[in-house]
């Protein structure tokens, strides 16, 4: 039965995955993948122009899999911080069963000379990060927002790189390295922003402060604080 084309798509991704297990992948040719598959190069050039397109492919899978975590009451119910962490080490968990080949792809791409691969990846770390943040539902501006995302991101690198030398059982040392990293972030964020910002304050009363940003904490914290600052000027 001829595979649809998504099926087609996966089954590539797969075939690879699968071959880099046996080998490694430096060793994978897309050659073999379609003496496999039973199809022909260019089959696979309709889905992935080089190689390297296979390696956003397989981690497409990990920020699919990171949204639909983001996707139950329980998960919309958890404070900023652990929504994050939930977030994160659900995007690991979707590749841990094949985290040798996930640390030779990210080798792969650090080696001296690849600048063509290596500029996209970081474009590709900046998606995942602004996927995360939207799972997380969160909405701090301007400049609150880009510390945040700067503070994510390298959260987010050091996990990954702690991650790929991590043999714990289901990665718990990850966990709570990682749990670790956010708690502090929280604690940096409640020192920079223990007073309004310059923003808030220069706006008038039309608006209210910002919403938390790299303090990953829950926004509606910040509500008592308003209300207080409205009693006084009151």
């Amino acid at each position: 039965m001829k595979k649809s084309k998504s099926e087609l798509r996966e089954a590539i991704v797969d075939t690879v995955v699968t071959i880099a297990e046996r080998t490694n992948w430096e060793a994978v040719r897309l050659f073999d993948v379609a003496t496999e598959l039973n199809i022909t190069l260019d089959d696979i050039r309709v889905y992935f122009r080089e190689k390297e397109d296979l390696v956003d492919a397989w981690f497409d899978r990990a920020d699919s899999q990171m949204l639909r975590a983001a996707e139950t009451v329980e998960f919309l119910s958890l404070p900023s911080r652990e929504r994050l962490l939930h977030l994160m080490m659900s995007w690991l968990d979707a590749l841990a069963a094949q985290r040798k080949v996930t640390r030779q792809m990210i080798g792969a791409k650090l080696e001296p000379g690849h600048l063509h691969i290596q500029i996209p990846a970081l474009m590709r770390v900046s998606r995942t990060v602004q996927w995360m943040r939207e799972a997380a539902q969160r909405d701090a501006t301007f400049m609150r927002r880009a510390l945040e995302e700067t503070a994510l991101t390298t959260i987010y690198l050091a996990t990954f790189a702690y991650w790929m030398q991590d043999d714990s059982e289901n990665s718990q040392n990850t966990r709570e390295f990682l749990a670790h990293k956010l708690k502090m972030a929280e604690s940096l964020d409640h020192w920079v922003y223990r007073s309004p910002d310059k923003e808030t304050a220069t706006a008038g009363s039309e608006t209210q402060p910002h919403k938390i940003t790299a303090t990953l904490e829950p926004s509606s914290l910040a509500e008592p604080l308003a209300q207080q600052r409205h009693a006084k000027s009151g």
